[in-house]
């Protein structure tokens, strides 16, 4: 077993260190470059690239630009867009009860 430990260490002690960020470093003796590790994996792992982002302010699913009002908030959830929001294509102050701008609201009881 000790041969083992004494076999592993070798490769590891022919280098005094001096690793770049991506674990490789030139050969002062040959002029080679290599590596030793691979590259450093980052913390956050990348979004997936189906991910598609959505704007704020675009129309809800369902609704045109220049649409009227939703007839009630059953129509509005129907179609995807509650809550409406007061600018929005399908907004209407019927729909607002509370008149905060945001029409069809989930309830929150107190």
């Amino acid at each position: 077993m000790l041969c083992t430990l004494l076999l592993a260490a070798g490769p590891v002690a022919a280098h005094s260190g001096g690793l770049n960020s991506e674990g490789c470093h030139t050969n002062r003796s040959t002029g080679e470059y290599h590596c030793h590790r691979g590259p450093a994996r980052s913390a956050a792992p990348a979004p997936p690239a189906a991910q598609r982002f959505v704007p704020a302010n675009a129309a809800p699913a369902g609704a045109a630009a220049g649409t009227r009002p939703f007839a009630n908030c059953d129509a509005a959830r129907a179609a995807g867009a509650a809550p409406v929001r007061r600018g929005d294509p399908g907004y209407g102050a019927h729909l607002d009860r509370d008149n905060d701008g945001v029409g069809c609201e989930p309830y929150r009881g107190r």
